[in-house]
């Protein structure tokens, strides 16, 4: 009888070995997989648009949301600086108007939030494994100000192209995965072909497996918790496929606890560091599955880039469906 092996940091650097991408589109490479979307691929996207139907796939940001404070990250916090009282008492008028016009008024606001608190894309910065990040920078090109290499900035007009989604949950017959359960390529794959869709080079994968939805108000720990997500079985299937990016309706994409007890998140060390692959993280499929469900189109145009913050190592998202 073979002895079952438990996965390690070995295995986690023999996966990163067989399918990083460093030095691939050269040793200067900031947006990693994001390579694989040429314009012809973005121009043959388009032909997915059929019937002009559009579907958000972010969470509301508010108070809301998933966060309760694990990692540092809340849910964001919305204020008023300008708002309907000022202009009612006339106390906006000296302070914002110098006493001058007396017809026109307006309301301001602002947002406090950690950048990836919400529906949200991982810059390549974000993650560093044996002490590189992606294309081999060191950790020490992330500094107090920010990162000078591999910022989410890089990808402000790179995610842009062929959507899919992979409806695991519907696929295997439940309203959601259970929690712990590591997606395979052989799930990723099944899907797919049950769903009639093929995923092709470029393309940004969303796999949905029903997390959100059960969680949707009453989060629980749904940050940080127990979740599905996908597992080291399924990562030759994502390089082989030489996608652009992947995201899930869950908090951090792969499934927890870890396969690893030794590496934490040992996915973002592979795709992320190795691979130089976009993950996007709290991505609202709902809607979408429903009516991918209900047409059986399950490919569409996909536009999600991230806010240009210099620097960032992340930033939240409205991604853009159009079917």
């Amino acid at each position: 009888m073979t002895a079952v092996t438990t996965p390690n940091v070995e295995t986690v650097r023999a996966l990163f070995a067989k399918y990083s991408n460093w030095g691939r589109w050269g040793a200067d490479d900031q947006v990693g997989t994001l390579n694989h979307v040429t314009p012809d691929l973005v121009i043959r996207a388009a032909s997915s648009i059929k019937s002009g139907k559009r579907f958000s796939l972010a969470l509301p940001f508010d108070a809301n949301g998933p966060q309760r404070g694990g990692m540092g990250r809340f849910n964001p916090m919305h204020l008023m600086f300008r708002d309907g009282n000022d202009i009612a008492t006339g106390t906006i008028v000296d302070d914002f108007y110098g006493g001058n016009d007396r017809y026109c008024r307006g309301t301001d606001d602002l947002i406090i939030m950690p950048l990836q608190s919400g529906t949200q894309w991982d810059a390549l910065a974000h993650i560093m494994f044996d002490g590189k990040m992606y294309n081999g920078y060191s950790p020490t090109d992330v500094t107090s100000k920010g990162a000078t290499r591999n910022d989410i900035a890089q990808a402000a007009d790179r995610i842009a192209g062929r959507g899919v989604l992979l409806d695991v949950a519907r696929a295997k017959g439940v309203d959601a995965l259970e929690p712990g359960y590591a997606i395979t390529a052989d799930d990723l794959e099944a899907c797919a072909s049950s769903q009639g869709v093929e995923v092709g080079t470029g393309d940004f994968v969303l796999v949905r497996t029903g997390q959100l939805q059960a969680r949707r108000g009453n989060w629980g720990d749904y940050a940080g918790g127990h979740a599905p997500g996908l597992g080291l079985a399924s990562v030759p299937w994502v390089a082989d496929h030489q996608i652009a990016g992947l995201a899930t309706d869950t908090w951090g994409m792969e499934v927890l606890p870890n396969e690893t007890p030794d590496v934490f998140q040992p996915l973002h060390c592979i795709m992320l560091v190795g691979m130089g692959l976009y993950i996007g993280e709290i991505f609202d499929l709902e809607t979408l599955a429903d009516d991918c469900a209900e047409d059986k189109q399950y490919d569409f145009f996909f536009c999600a880039p991230p806010l240009p913050f210099s620097r960032a190592v992340g930033s939240p998202v409205n991604p853009m469906a159009i079917k």
